[in-house]
């Protein structure tokens, strides 16, 4: 819809005239505030980005340090932590807050994370009053530096499966720890190499004889700056980035702390030796002690969409500056901006951001929900992770390749290290990696679609979720997904009738959504075909389930993308009226048909797109980036990162 300031083209169509203030609170939401005291907290700590660069290894850690401990002393990385123990009592305002600081130095993100996110939300979530009213205090000031010891080297993602033990000792009343092999020593643990005083140890309970899982104890890993007895610590070295942040090695030697240790909020033991829980069933038990963890990949998803903001900010506000070629011997050489094949490598990364961050809002919400209490119901925190896992990964994913793209498109300047898309690649490439990779935490996604019907499911492990939905769960999959009632129910969203595909707008939304719907739900119906034929064939179920593990993660995948669309649709469809909806529609409309035209193959090799609406679909692609490339600079500039931050002299000035 037009605006009053408008421009109108020579085809007719108008062009909005963007807010970009307007936009930013759109952006910021109910956050703002606190999104500008951490905005403000960067600028301040700012010359960390060139000391990165400059400090040795040990100075570049004791920098970042000092300027955590600093942010700490202005509330905003206690946020999420009880207001009685000086935290400020809002989840969601820790989770703006840790999006937020992805616009800086990453190590110092990376460091915040370890210390507030893993060691503090274990304490917060799997300790009680004990741990609380001896620890928090300290840490949410920064004054008590910790770390999360879960991670062994021979055990990344398969938790269950750590090797590190804790025995009770029922005559000292303590748990003895103990590294038994080298696969079982606690590797890549952030704040683990120099400044963590006490560790967060996940280990394998033995009461009495009997394994009762892995559970997680408070353990002092240094007194008074020195090793602990029985505790060796190794530096894991220089990494690919994150130098800021202290990672090592930790080993056990037969380690005893007190009964008290244990983080007993699922689980404890008597002073006699006597094992208790509220939860029986030892799988339910482990997978409700993770849950309480997710928001560690609901802050590592929103950190990576806001990576992805300061490399396309750089790189568009480069693009709408420098010249390359002229058409003509007489006239000015061309702004890359203005040319097609410049716009389709960075426009559809923008409007992919946008979808995201509004995806992220929504995952975020959910999480400040069920951990405020607000949503007590154990289905809403099963959809939380569920949700989290994939946002993660596509949000992650999505920085390493727009961090990559827009480094490639700012050439040789892109290269030097000045510049900052050095220090982006490097720091930010593990994102995929950690909190949970993407293909494992995607495969957890998949299992929520497999069995979202049968709540009683929901902890089984691979082989156990293989087994049931290859049983009772594929023959409800199938009937629920049928090519049949799925058409029906597709072709219901769409004008048309029999021709939706041919015959809807390709800008109508319902299209868009009915084209998401679609592919995920066929691919669902596809993924229990192929698990049920296997075991049909009496083949071991570890073997089926290998053998369809791409149909299991392109499934995911779909699925989250669906998500991210709908999210967008509902963002726009709330906005009034106005420019800043009508570029937002833009944007959409591009990520939507684009992300078709990704995966035209699939559409087409399934009967939802002929050849000519494929080239249609092209041809709008390529319409909506010409319509977008004059509100970049603005959009880019909505998201509000700081000059400071851009650090890029030879690309932004």
């Amino acid at each position: 819809m037009a605006t009053d300031n408008a421009t109108t083209t020579e085809s007719g169509y108008v062009q909005p005239e963007i807010d970009v203030r307007a936009l930013a609170e759109v952006l910021d939401g109910e956050y703002a505030g606190i999104r500008d005291l951490v905005r403000t907290n960067l600028v301040t700590h700012s010359s960390v980005l060139q000391e990165a660069d400059e400090l040795d290894i040990d100075a570049f850690r004791e920098r970042v340090r000092e300027i955590v401990v600093a942010m700490a002393a202005t509330g905003q990385t206690g946020m999420g932590f009880p207001a009685e123990y000086g935290g400020g009592g809002d989840v969601g305002a820790s989770i703006a807050a840790f999006e937020t600081l992805a616009f800086g130095d990453l190590s110092v993100l990376v460091k915040t994370g370890v210390q507030f996110g893993l060691f503090g939300g274990a304490i917060l979530h799997l300790g009680t009053e004990r741990h609380h009213d001896a620890h928090l205090p300290d840490l949410i000031s920064g004054r008590l530096m910790g770390c999360f010891a879960m991670t062994e080297t021979g055990h990344g993602s398969n938790v269950q499966a750590l090797g590190t033990v804790a025995r009770y000792d029922a005559d000292t009343r303590e748990f003895v720890l103990t590294t038994p092999d080298d696969a079982a020593r606690k590797d890549y643990i952030g704040n683990a190499a120099r400044h963590a005083e006490l560790a967060v140890v996940f280990a394998q309970l033995e009461v009495d004889g009997t394994s009762r899982g892995v559970h997680a104890f408070v353990v002092p890993v240094r007194i008074g700056g020195e090793t602990a007895p029985g505790v060796r610590i190794e530096d894991d070295g220089r990494k690919m980035g994150l130098n800021g942040v202290d990672n090592g090695r930790i080993r056990f030697d037969g380690v005893r702390v007190p009964r008290e240790a244990l983080l007993n909020r699922f689980a404890d033991v008597t002073p006699e030796g006597v094992y208790t829980s509220p939860i029986d069933n030892p799988d339910r038990r482990f997978f409700t002690m993770l849950g309480t963890l997710v928001q560690g990949r609901v802050s590592v998803g929103g950190a990576g969409v806001n990576v992805a903001k300061v490399a396309l900010a750089i790189a568009v506000k480069y693009a709408v500056r420098r010249r390359q070629f002229a058409a003509t011997p007489d006239t000015e050489e061309r702004l890359l901006l203005d040319y097609g094949l410049h716009q389709r490598r960075l426009l559809p990364l923008v409007a992919r951001t946008y979808a995201l961050h509004f995806a992220q809002d929504v995952v975020r919400a959910q999480l400040h929900e069920v951990f405020s209490g607000a949503d007590d119901d154990p289905r809403a925190r099963r959809r939380l992770e569920s949700r989290a896992a994939g946002t993660k990964a596509l949000g992650t994913w999505h920085a390493t390749r727009t961090v990559q793209e827009c480094r490639e498109a700012c050439g040789g300047a892109g290269y030097l290290a000045v510049n900052r898309f050095a220090a982006l690649k490097a720091d930010s490439d593990v994102f995929t990696t950690f909190e949970g990779d993407n293909h494992v935490l995607l495969q957890l996604v998949a299992k929520g679609l497999l069995t979202d019907h049968a709540s009683e499911f929901e902890d089984l492990d691979q082989l156990g979720m293989v087994r049931y939905v290859t049983g009772l769960a594929v023959e409800a999959v199938m009937e629920r997904t049928s090519a049949h009632k799925l058409l029906e129910r597709v072709r219901d969203l769409l004008p048309g009738g029999d021709e939706w595909d041919r015959e809807a707008g390709l800008l109508d939304p319902e299209y868009q959504l009915a084209m998401f719907r679609y592919r995920e739900e066929h691919m669902l119906a596809g993924v229990a075909r192929r698990l049920k034929h296997g075991i049909d064939r009496k083949q071991d179920p570890g073997a089926v389930f290998s053998q369809v593990q791409d149909h299991v993660i392109a499934l995911a995948h779909v699925h989250v993308e669906r998500l991210v669309l709908e999210a967008f649709v509902e963002k726009v469809r709330a906005l009034p009226e106005g420019g800043d909806k009508d570029a937002l529609a833009l944007l959409c409309d591009l990520f939507a048909l684009s992300t078709v035209e990704a995966d035209r193959a699939w559409f087409m090799e399934h009967g939802r797109l002929t050849v000519q609406r494929s080239k249609a679909i092209t041809r709008e692609v390529n319409d909506l980036c010409r319509k977008v490339r004059p509100l970049a600079e603005d959009l880019v500039d909505a998201w509000g990162v700081p000059p400071e931050l851009l650090r890029a002299p030879d690309l932004v000035g």
